[in-house]
């Protein structure tokens, strides 16, 4: 699922759609697909609680703005790693503020994890401009993602599933004021617009409930630090897709040379290492 939104995505920018459009068009439609959650049960805290999905709703709103940043920043190769770094910080943070025991295992998947998604990025294109303030934004944004689902785990015994339908709902409200910051200048004529349209909208649902069932499985069976693992094969599914379908949506790179294709082998092999630890553990 992360996979097609991604690749929807990336169609919808390569025809001219706005950043801060998109965003708050993939913003609202997560707030929409989560309602069904309130079918699963929870409560109501106390009024003196009632600050956590509003802070969980800030730092995925922050994780998904510093990660959009970064991509249109600087180069994909050098965000993209940065981000992996997630899966390191939430195993350190799982400890820190859960008091959840990391054992080895779990720590070298993590490791295994992020190394691939560097091997899996790593042979692409790369300019230099600007790289410290992409990995700064990406640094930012892997953060806010880390924190965001070390929280709903710690939260939604308290919560239950309501957790994260609140916080989508404040991460949809946080989005209200970026129609000040519409790109439109990005859409050099009215025809691109209805182009761009239905990629976008595939785009934000697949992104929607891609996302939903990874924080739902979160706060329904905990296990942050194992599902960001698991997650991380996304990028095992990227090169899959891109190398088999990827000229469905006019993605070029499955044209690359051998050596792209070595490196991304090589972090394919350090990811299946990663799940099978996982998986067999």
């Amino acid at each position: 699922m992360y996979v097609v939104a991604a690749l929807l995505l990336k169609r919808a920018a390569d025809l001219g759609a706005g950043v801060w459009r998109t965003t708050r068009i993939i913003n609202y439609t997560s707030a929409l697909v989560a309602m069904p959650l309130w079918l699963l049960g929870g409560t109501i805290p106390a009024a003196r609680l009632w600050w956590q999905p509003a802070v969980g709703g800030a730092l995925f709103f922050a994780g998904q703005i510093f990660t959009l940043l970064a991509l249109s920043t600087g180069d994909v190769s050098v965000a993209t790693p940065v981000l992996g770094v997630k899966i390191l910080l939430v195993a350190l943070l799982s400890a820190v503020l859960i008091g959840d025991p990391i054992g080895a295992r779990l720590w070298t998947a993590a490791a295994l994890s992020s190394a691939a998604i560097v091997m899996l990025n790593f042979s692409r294109p790369r300019t230099h401009t600007r790289v410290s303030t992409t990995i700064v934004l990406a640094a930012l944004g892997a953060a806010a993602y880390a924190c965001f689902d070390v929280l709903v785990q710690k939260w939604s015994p308290v919560w239950g599933s309501w957790v994260v339908p609140i916080a989508m709902a404040c991460a949809a409200a946080y989005s209200l004021p970026l129609r000040r910051f519409d790109a439109r200048k990005t859409i050099p004529s009215e025809e691109i617009l209805p182009a761009c349209t239905p990629w976008v909208i595939g785009g934000a649902a697949c992104f929607a409930v891609q996302g939903l069932m990874f924080i739902t499985s979160i706060s329904v069976y905990g296990q942050a630090t194992s599902a960001n693992v698991l997650y991380s094969s996304r990028g095992l599914w990227s090169v899959v897709a891109v190398w088999g379908i990827g000229h469905w949506f006019t993605n070029r790179e499955q044209h690359l040379g051998a050596p792209v294709l070595a490196w991304r082998l090589v972090g394919a092999i350090l990811m299946m290492a990663a799940l099978m630890m996982v998986l067999v553990g």
